[in-house]
């Protein structure tokens, strides 16, 4: 699947484009599925929360998100919820920031993708030796009030040891500088892991609702040293767990709607009890399937 040069592209930036990982009638099944899916979800009986990539308070001390592990659950976007009366202020398929994170599992579409054998030669090409996936999200990125993804390391938040993690980012639709695409800082993937976003250790604030904590040093990035990496419809990013990467917000008329999930090393390495996502059941591993 992958070629020499582009095992060296991703060896010496941190991540790696795939031209048309999928095929554009894959990613309007995948739209479709997803659209299926907030036809039959019902906002008033759910308990969704505002989704952040800086563990905002609401998503902290959210049972509904650590239990979001197992399942596909809904996350919205902060500007789509009147902050006074925490109702949504559009239609809610123009208010869902993410889905998450069972899709790989649960949805036919998501999984045929997830376990493909495009996806199989890739994680072989680049060394995984029993693959598992931990996660997965559809993220809609809303036209104009789509929340901008800080500076981050995927691994921050599924940590393994030895850290050994990549991140599957499929792109739905064009992802441009407009609409938000990813920027990433290359070579970064060579930087450790300062900080982590884990289960709060102390007991007693974890039952008082402080469930989730950032621990360790956060890393200040300079905004020149981001290069913007703008992809087409059915192209994948393979990212690095360590590569420093961010998008901004999304202020254009047209939505990015994207597929990613997260892939990690199970072969003489142990993920994390303190990460955030733990699940029932065990990882499906990727050759497995």
């Amino acid at each position: 699947m992958l070629t020499q040069e582009q095992i060296q592209h991703f060896s010496k930036n941190g991540y790696l484009v795939v031209e048309q990982l999928i095929t554009r009638d894959d990613c309007e099944k995948l739209k479709e599925s997803v659209k299926q899916l907030i036809d039959k979800w019902d906002p008033e009986n759910d308990s969704s929360c505002v989704f952040s990539t800086t563990g905002n308070r609401e998503q902290s001390t959210s049972q509904y998100f650590l239990d979001s592990a197992d399942k596909i659950s809904f996350f919205m976007e902060a500007g789509a919820v009147d902050p006074n009366t925490k109702k949504m202020n559009r239609d809610k398929h123009h208010c869902v920031n993410k889905i998450g994170h069972a899709l790989h599992t649960l949805e036919p579409q998501f999984k045929k993708v997830s376990f493909s054998d495009k996806v199989k030669s890739i994680v072989r090409d680049l060394n995984y030796v029993n693959p598992a996936i931990c996660q997965s999200m559809y993220i809609f990125k809303q036209a104009e009030i789509g929340a901008k993804v800080v500076p981050h390391q995927d691994g921050s938040y599924l940590f393994n040891e030895p850290l050994k993690i990549m991140g599957i980012w499929i792109a739905l639709e064009d992802a441009t500088i407009e609409n938000g695409c990813l920027w990433f800082i290359p070579g970064s993937q060579t930087q450790p892991i300062k900080q982590r976003y884990i289960r709060n250790p102390n007991q007693e604030e974890f039952d008082e609702g402080k469930m989730l904590v950032y621990v360790g040093e956060a890393e200040q990035y300079d905004d020149k040293d981001f290069v913007p990496v703008e992809v087409k419809a059915g192209d994948a990013i393979v990212i690095h767990g360590q590569a420093v990467h961010k998008s901004e917000q999304n202020t254009s008329l047209l939505t990015r709607q994207i597929y990613t999930f997260h892939i990690i090393e199970m072969d003489n390495s142990e993920y994390s009890k303190e990460n955030w996502l733990q699940t029932k059941d065990p990882f499906p591993l990727i050759y497995d399937a």
